[in-house]
C-alpha cells in the first residue's frame, strides 16, 4: 500500500514551529510495513489545500493528515477532505457531548466556535480524542482512504497508536515489515564514499541503501529492506552490511544511535585508557563533545583550553622559542601541546588542537582554517594538518570531530 503525509498549517510554512509529526508518523507505518512515498504539506488554503489532497489521492492509496482541525474558520481540513469524496458535513452528536465534557471538567464556558470540531463528513468513522477536543476522521471512497488526525503531537500519537494502527491493521492486513540499519561513517567525503559502494547503489533493489550527510562531516548510510517479517528483514540487511564492511569498514564508526563521542568513549573503556587535551582554536568544544557522554569521567581526565601564547608556555609545557620560530598555529606547537598536556595531567593520551578559525588572524601562509592536530599516547606521537573551509562555528565544528575520529583511528591501531 502506498501511503503520503500531509501535514496542515500556514505556521509550518512558516518555520514557526517544527513538524513533528510528519517524522512521526512515517516512522511508525514504516514499522508496519506501509510504504511512505511522499511527505507534503500545504498551508491553511482552501484551493491550495484541496490540491495538494487531490494530487496526494492520486498518487496513494491512503493519505493521512494532521492539523487543519482546531474550532476556528481557519481550520479547514475537514471541509476539504469532505468536499473532495463529496460528502455533506453534519453535527456529530456524541463528539458534541464529549467536547462539551471537556469543558466541563475544566470549569470552563464551551464557546460556540467549538462546536465545528464536531462537525463530521457523512459515512466517515470518527476516531475519540482523550486528550483533546478534536475527533479524528476516517473516509473510505472508491478504494482510497484519507484519514485526519488533530496537530498536536499528544493528541495525533494517542489516536495513532491506540485507534489508527489497529484500525490499518485489521483494514488492510499484514504488509510485512521495514528494517532500517544506519552505519556511521567518518573521515572520507560523500563522494569518495559513493564511489567505494557505487556498484551497490546502482543495483539497489532490496535493501535499498542511501547517503545522508551531517553536521560536523558525518556521512552515514541508511540501509532498508522490507519482508514479510522482521528477522527476514533483519538477515537481508546483514548481508548488505557484511558485504559494506569490506568496502568502508576502516570509516565506520558504530550503527544506528552510536555517536562518535560514544564510540572514543566505548574504545578508551575497552582499552582502560586516560585522556587530557589542550584545546586552542576550539575551544574546549572537543572535551564538551567528549562529555555529553555519561559516564565519560571514567576515561576523561580534564583539558586546558590554551588560548593565548602564555597559557601554551605556563600550563602545558610549549616553548617559547617553539612559539618565536614556528607560531603558536604548527605542528610543532600542537606536538607540545599534546606532550605537555599528557605529562600534566598523567593521561594515557594527550591531545593538543591549534589553528585559526576565523574569520580573521590569518596570514599569506597560514589561512583561516587551518588546523593542526596531535596525539602523544604509549607508541609515540603523531601530527595531522588540515584546512577546513566555512565560518568560525563550522570550523570549530569540523575540527571538533575530526579530533574525535582521529582519537578512535589511534585508539584501532
Amino acid at each position: 500500500m502506498i501511503l503520503e503525509i500531509v501535514t496542515t498549517g500556514t505556521e509550518l510554512l512558516l518555520g514557526q514551529i517544527f513538524n513533528t509529526n510528519a517524522p512521526y508518523l512515517a516512522a511508525k507505518l514504516n514499522e508496519m510495513g506501509f510504504d511512505v512515498v511522499y511527505q507534503t504539506t500545504v498551508g491553511d488554503n482552501r484551493e491550495r489545500m484541496s490540491h495538494v489532497l487531490q494530487t496526494a489521492l492520486e498518487r496513494a492509496d491512503i493519505v493521512i493528515t494532521s492539523g487543519g482541525m482546531g474550532p476556528t474558520q481557519g481550520d479547514i481540513t475537514k471541509e476539504v477532505t469532505a468536499s473532495l469524496f463529496n460528502r455533506a458535513m453534519y453535527v456529530h452528536e456524541p463528539s458534541l457531548e464529549r467536547i462539551r465534557m471537556v469543558f466541563t471538567r475544566r470549569q470552563m464556558v464551551m464557546p460556540q466556535s467549538n462546536e465545528r470540531q464536531a462537525m463530521i463528513p457523512e459515512g466517515a468513522i470518527v476516531v475519540d480524542n482523550d486528550w483533546g477536543t478534536a475527533p479524528g476522521v476516517i473516509l473510505e471512497d472508491n478504494g482510497k482512504t484519507i484519514i485526519n488526525l488533530p496537530g498536536p503531537p499528544r493528541e495525533l500519537e494517542s489516536m495513532f497508536s491506540h485507534a489508527i494502527a489497529p484500525y490499518l491493521a485489521k483494514r488492510y492486513g499484514g504488509q510485512g515489515t521495514i528494517v532500517s540499519r544506519v552505519l556511521h561513517t567518518y573521515g572520507i567525503s560523500e563522494s569518495a564514499l559513493e564511489e567505494r559502494i557505487r556498484d551497490y547503489i546502482t543495483k539497489q533493489t532490496n535493501p535499498t541503501l542511501a547517503l545522508l550527510v551531517r553536521p560536523g562531516g558525518e556521512i552515514i548510510v541508511r540501509l532498508t529492506a522490507k519482508a514479510a517479517d522482521k528477522p527476514t528483514a533483519t538477515a537481508l540487511i546483514a548481508k548488505l552490511e557484511e558485504n559494506l564492511n569490506q568496502r568502508i569498514g576502516e570509516y565506520i564508526f558504530g550503527v544506528d544511535g552510536v555517536t562518535l563521542p560514544e564510540a572514543v568513549g566505548k574504545a578508551l573503556k575497552e582499552k582502560k585508557m586516560k585522556i587530557s587535551l589542550a584545546e586552542s582554536c576550539t575551544g574546549g568544544l572537543v572535551t564538551s563533545r567528549i562529555t555529553d557522554v555519561p559516564g565519560s569521567s571514567s576515561y576523561l581526565l580534564g583539558s586546558v583550553v590554551c588560548y593565548d601564547n602564555s597559557i601554551k608556555m605556563s600550563q602545558v609545557g610549549v616553548a617559547e622559542a617553539t612559539l618565536r620560530e614556528h607560531g603558536a598555529v604548527s605542528c610543532q606547537t600542537a606536538l607540545q601541546m599534546a606532550g605537555g598536556i599528557r605529562r600534566r595531567f598523567g593521561a594515557d593520551l594527550g591531545v593538543g588542537i591549534t589553528g585559526i578559525a576565523g574569520p580573521g588572524g590569518d596570514t599569506s601562509d597560514k589561512p583561516v582554517g587551518l588546523v593542526y592536530v596531535a596525539i602523544d599516547g604509549p607508541r609515540g606521537s603523531e601530527h595531522y594538518k588540515f584546512n577546513f573551509s566555512g565560518e568560525r562555528t563550522y570550523i570549530k565544528e569540523r575540527t571538533a570531530y575530526t579530533v574525535l575520529n582521529l582519537i578512535r583511528k589511534y585508539l584501532e591501531t
